[in-house]
């Protein structure tokens, strides 16, 4: 698996100052297949995201994007992804379909209008705010519009930051019946969540983060998919530290 897939990291090693973050990270998200990572507050989870975005630069291992090295070809690697971070940076002057016009054209792609808001539907964002301002909107709202956005890119990575924060469970429902689809179209799509129920629900692989290494690693089997109850007792031991 590691050799094809689209997102991999090897040994990476990482610090702020003197403050190691990531400490011999390895992991590997195939295409068609969503990892959820946990951890604790500090366990390096956001740095993972900016290593991959190409934000982070490591002092050892290594980071790949569908073969690229996102800190050597920050553009080239960007263009492949599809990145949703926890709190999105959408326009207050412009309304949902303006925003997701605007935001897909700067990523090179340009979308019809029926399509955008198909996709605003399938997100669960009712009809008559498509065409709202969104200073109006609610946290959750404002999820549901950069969800569309995230999904209409057509690209082989996905990378989620607590895509489920501020989403009631209705809305969470839609978003996981939207990842089953990107997932069947090929997409590697890893999700960083607190959220473990979330992940249970739609994960195919589960991975602990702990002092900036994968502490334990399970994937989905079964009906059952996970055994939450022994996932959450491991859980509730990850450390907190001073850096995400």
């Amino acid at each position: 698996m590691h050799e094809k897939a689209p997102i991999l990291i090897s040994q990476l090693t990482l610090a702020y100052g003197s403050q190691v973050v990531l400490d011999g990270l390895s992991l590997a998200v195939a295409g068609g297949s969503i990892t959820a990572l946990l951890g604790g507050n500090g366990a390096g989870k956001s740095t993972t995201i900016a290593a991959l975005l190409g934000f982070a630069l490591a002092q050892t291992g290594t980071v790949e994007v569908c073969g690229i090295d996102p800190a050597r070809s920050p553009d080239a690697a960007r263009r492949l992804i599809a990145y949703l971070p926890e709190n999105v940076a959408l326009y207050e002057h412009l309304s949902a379909v303006e925003n997701a016009d605007y935001l897909l054209a700067l990523s090179g792609e340009r979308t019809r209008h029926g399509v955008i808001t198909d996709a605003f539907a399938a997100a669960g964002l009712q009809e008559g705010a498509w065409h709202q301002r969104l200073g109006s909107f609610s946290k959750g709202m404002r999820q549901k519009v950069a969800i569309a956005v995230a999904l209409l890119r057509q690209v082989p990575v996905m990378l989620l930051d607590e895509p489920t924060s501020g989403l009631d469970p209705r809305a969470t429902a839609d978003f996981h019946r939207l990842l089953v689809e990107v997932r069947a179209r090929g997409t590697a799509v890893l999700m960083v969540t607190h959220d473990l129920l979330s992940a249970a629900d739609i994960a195919d692989r589960i991975a602990l983060l702990e002092s900036g290494r994968i502490a334990h690693e399970v994937a989905a089997d079964g009906v059952e998919r996970f055994d939450v109850r022994a996932l959450h007792a491991r859980f509730q031991i990850v450390p907190d530290r001073q850096v995400a």
